[in-house]
């Protein structure tokens, strides 16, 4: 009987997924577990690298060019979610390594997730909990904006964006997006200038691809056409907004406020965008909920076993 192929995880994964792989695949945490996305060093490094023939990683932590020189056995690389934008997938393609994500399996609970920072963002929860907890009930009863018939901009119609729309359907929202083309089948109306998007957007809400192609894609003059009574909430990746643009934009009141999920530098947050009153921020989170963790597990057990198995990996990359 050949030996079980060995896994590698330079990412902190739920137990259940520990477990399988546990029992799939002899992983064993005291040396094939690496949650700070640190290869093992040392003597014996080398030998141990040597042996690895698939890894679990995910698109902030993804895996470069370096590391997978270090791994001559390495065949299959999967993100442990949607994202691989820090995934080097040109120098897999040139090693013949197969890269694999989990599309689709933590979208609706993202959705949610904005949809949830939208609300506590309008309605105030957080600082009028504070409020209250400080005594001033009669102070703090002012009237909030809401969700229902504001207008809402997507950036990025994907799998998450467009339940985000079905969501704000329910709200009698009025639906605006952008991306790199208008598709025929999505809801609302398309814009191809970002800041006239959110010019005509009381909420803009992230969902796109992370990566160099939007670095700082929300930048000061999207944040001025947002203005004074708009809301920028972030459920796609912390380098999509211009941090220090955004931070110049709360002090100066161009914008409402901000629901952050992610920040560029995680996990260290500047202190003012914390000590702001108008601001929330999560910590990478969005996704993640019992379910999602689950359908995750799956397709990653799914992937590993397609391309150990020699059968075509339904949730491989395509290459550009």
């Amino acid at each position: 009987m050949s030996a079980q192929p060995r896994v590698l995880a330079l990412i902190a994964l739920p137990d259940a997924t520990l477990e399988a792989l546990r029992n799939h695949y002899g992983f064993d945490c005291t040396r094939d577990y690496r949650p700070d996305g640190s290869l093992p060093d040392g003597d014996d490094a080398a030998s141990m690298l040597s042996t690895v023939r698939a890894v679990v990683t995910n698109g902030s932590t993804g895996l470069d060019e370096a590391r997978m020189a270090a791994l001559p056995a390495l065949e299959i690389v999967c993100a442990f979610g949607a994202g691989y934008e820090n995934v080097d997938t040109a120098a897999a393609a040139r090693r013949g390594i197969v890269v694999t994500h989990a599309p689709g399996t933590n979208a609706a609970t993202v959705a949610d997730h904005a949809f949830g920072l939208m609300l506590a963002l309008a309605r105030g929860y957080a600082p009028l909990t504070e409020a209250v907890r400080r005594g001033q009930w009669p102070a703090s009863r002012g009237a909030r904006p809401t969700l229902t018939g504001a207008a809402l901009g997507i950036v990025g119609m994907g799998r998450i964006g467009r339940l985000i729309a079905t969501r704000a359907q329910g709200f009698q929202m009025s639906i605006g997006y952008h991306g790199r083309a208008p598709h025929a089948d999505a809801p609302g109306r398309y814009h191809a200038s970002l800041v006239e998007l959110a010019h005509a957007s009381d909420f803009l809400v992230l969902a796109c691809n992370g990566g160099p192609a939007t670095r700082h894609l929300v930048d000061r003059a999207v944040l001025r056409a947002l203005g004074p009574h708009g809301y920028v909430i972030n459920v796609a990746r912390g380098s999509v907004i211009d941090t220090s643009a955004l931070l110049d934009a709360l002090e100066a009141r161009e914008i409402a406020g901000a629901g952050l999920d992610v920040i560029e530098d995680e996990p260290n947050a500047p202190p003012a965008l914390l000590a702001h009153p108008d601001v929330l921020v999560t910590p990478h989170m969005a996704g993640r909920s019992p379910a999602s963790w689950l359908a995750q597990r799956d397709a990653l057990l799914a992937s590993l076993a397609q391309h150990f198995g020699g059968e075509r990996v339904e949730r491989a990359v395509s290459v550009r």
